[in-house]
Protein backbone atom coordinates (compact mmCIF):
# COMPACT_ATOMS: atom_id res chain seq x y z
CA UNK A 1 0.00 0.00 0.00
CA UNK A 2 1.17 3.60 -1.15
CA UNK A 3 0.93 6.46 1.82
CA UNK A 4 0.17 9.47 -0.33
CA UNK A 5 2.15 12.37 1.05
CA UNK A 6 0.09 14.83 2.19
CA UNK A 7 1.46 18.88 2.47
CA UNK A 8 2.23 20.55 5.64
CA UNK A 9 -1.06 23.81 5.63
CA UNK A 10 1.14 25.98 7.77
CA UNK A 11 0.09 27.52 11.37
CA UNK A 12 -3.83 28.99 9.83
CA UNK A 13 -4.59 25.42 7.97
CA UNK A 14 -4.22 27.03 4.78
CA UNK A 15 -6.83 29.84 5.68
CA UNK A 16 -4.53 32.40 4.85
CA UNK A 17 -2.69 33.13 1.73
CA UNK A 18 0.89 32.32 1.68
CA UNK A 19 1.22 30.48 4.28
CA UNK A 20 1.72 26.86 3.42
CA UNK A 21 5.26 25.11 3.83
CA UNK A 22 4.85 22.50 1.96
CA UNK A 23 7.01 20.37 3.69
CA UNK A 24 5.55 16.76 4.66
CA UNK A 25 2.11 16.56 6.90
CA UNK A 26 2.47 14.85 9.99
CA UNK A 27 0.24 15.36 12.86
CA UNK A 28 -3.63 15.98 11.90
CA UNK A 29 -5.27 18.29 14.88
CA UNK A 30 -9.18 18.16 14.97
CA UNK A 31 -11.04 21.28 14.75
CA UNK A 32 -14.84 20.78 15.10
CA UNK A 33 -17.03 22.42 12.04
CA UNK A 34 -14.21 22.75 9.95
CA UNK A 35 -11.33 20.83 8.02
CA UNK A 36 -8.59 19.06 9.70
CA UNK A 37 -5.43 21.00 10.18
CA UNK A 38 -2.35 18.92 8.62
CA UNK A 39 0.78 20.25 9.76
CA UNK A 40 4.50 19.17 9.81
CA UNK A 41 6.06 19.58 13.90
CA UNK A 42 7.45 22.89 12.94
CA UNK A 43 3.70 24.47 12.65
CA UNK A 44 1.84 22.44 14.85
CA UNK A 45 2.91 24.49 18.09
CA UNK A 46 1.84 27.84 16.33
CA UNK A 47 -1.21 26.30 14.50
CA UNK A 48 -2.64 25.10 17.97
CA UNK A 49 -1.76 28.92 18.88
CA UNK A 50 -3.17 30.64 16.07
CA UNK A 51 -5.80 28.36 13.73
CA UNK A 52 -9.13 29.18 14.26
CA UNK A 53 -11.72 26.43 15.96
CA UNK A 54 -8.83 24.44 17.81
CA UNK A 55 -10.21 23.46 21.22
CA UNK A 56 -8.31 22.94 24.45
CA UNK A 57 -7.29 20.44 25.21
CA UNK A 58 -6.59 19.83 21.19
CA UNK A 59 -7.21 16.09 19.98
CA UNK A 60 -3.68 15.42 17.94
CA UNK A 61 -3.52 12.29 15.58
CA UNK A 62 0.19 11.57 14.22
CA UNK A 63 -0.89 10.70 10.33
CA UNK A 64 2.84 9.80 9.27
Amino acid sequence: MQRREVPCRGPYGGEVAGTDCGERARFEVTRPGRPALRVCPVHLGPSLLLATGVLWPPEIHLIA
